[in-house]
């Protein structure tokens, strides 16, 4: 692949009335939800759920990879499984 071509792929993930969009495409390693750092996410106690794809992948997979995440509807809980799912597709779709 060469340095100007740019391979990004679109998913998204589901739970209730929640609705996350992933956009996933070639960078730095950045991964922001509505715009903020992953790591600032609430509720904090659902935090690691956020980071269950990226355990099981490995982390050195998403060094050159960076995440967009927009969520929207349902409640907190059901926001942090859909951004979730959407993760884990756009990482799966990516490679």
């Amino acid at each position: 692949m060469s340095t100007t071509e740019r391979k990004s792929v679109q998913t998204f993930g589901r739970k209730k009335n929640a609705t996350a969009v992933a956009f996933c495409y070639n960078g730095n390693g950045s991964m922001r939800v509505n715009g903020k750092a992953i790591g600032l996410v609430e509720p904090e106690t659902l935090r690691l759920k956020l980071y269950e794809p990226i355990f099981l992948v490995g982390g050195n997979r998403f060094k050159d990879v960076n995440i967009r995440v927009r969520v929207r509807g349902g409640g907190a809980s059901n926001q942090v499984m859909a951004i979730r799912q959407a993760i884990a597709k756009a990482i799966v779709a990516y490679s």
